[in-house]
C-alpha cells in the first residue's frame, strides 16, 4: 500500500526574510522528502508550497514554526490545496 501524497500552501510571518529561511527550509524539505517551493512576498511573509505524504508535511510545518537560528516566526497559516498536477519534482527557491 503506497502512502497518500498530499499538498499545503503556507504562509509564513514574522522575521523570515533576510535571515535564510528560504534556503533553511529547502535543507530541511530535503531531509522530509517534501517538494515544492519557498518564495519572498512583497509582504515580508514567506509562502510555501508543500508536497509530500502526510507525515512527511505534518513535520515539515511544525519546522516552519522554528525556521533557522535568526528567523522569529510569528503565525505559519496552513491552507488545504489540491494535488498540483505536475507533481514538483523537488523543493526549489524562487
Amino acid at each position: 500500500m503506497t502512502e497518500e501524497l498530499i499538498a499545503r500552501q503556507c504562509r509564513v510571518t514574522g522575521r523570515v526574510q533576510g535571515v535564510y529561511y528560504r534556503a533553511s527550509t529547502a535543507h530541511r524539505a530535503q531531509q522530509l522528502g517534501v517538494t515544492g517551493e519557498a518564495c519572498n512576498m512583497p509582504d515580508g511573509t514567506v509562502a510555501v508550497l508543500a508536497c509530500g505524504s502526510e507525515a512527511a508535511i505534518k513535520a515539515f510545518i511544525e519546522w516552519l514554526w522554528v525556521g533557522p537560528s535568526a528567523a522569529h516566526v510569528t503565525q505559519v497559516e496552513v491552507t488545504e490545496i489540491d494535488v498540483p498536477q505536475p507533481w514538483p519534482p523537488r523543493f526549489t527557491i524562487a
